[in-house]
């Protein structure tokens, strides 16, 4: 299979690659690997941020980090398909 083009954007194509392989979305699997490229490694997607739980969260804030991240169709969301696609993306 040939390799994909991540683009200019993507710091460590390897690491974008290795992402998409297992199913990463093209977005996530860009994200993760610049911070990878950026910073120490063992550091990346280490659990224990200090966002707390989206079920925590109010819908308006949900929203809020939706649009920062650009979740499309994210006005016409319940709560429960809003966290789905924050945890998802």
């Amino acid at each position: 299979m040939p390799k994909r083009d991540p683009g200019p954007s993507v710091k460590d194509p390897e690491l974008y690659e290795k992402l998409r392989d297992e199913g990463d979305s093209k977005e996530k699997a860009a994200r993760i690997a610049n911070a990878a490229a950026g910073s120490s490694r063992t550091s990346v997607g280490r659990k224990g941020g200090k966002a707390g739980d989206y079920d925590d969260w109010t819908v308006d804030k949900l929203r809020k980090r939706a649009a920062e991240i650009g979740i499309e169709g994210r006005s016409s969301m319940r709560k429960s398909e809003l966290i789905k696609a924050l945890r998802s993306h």
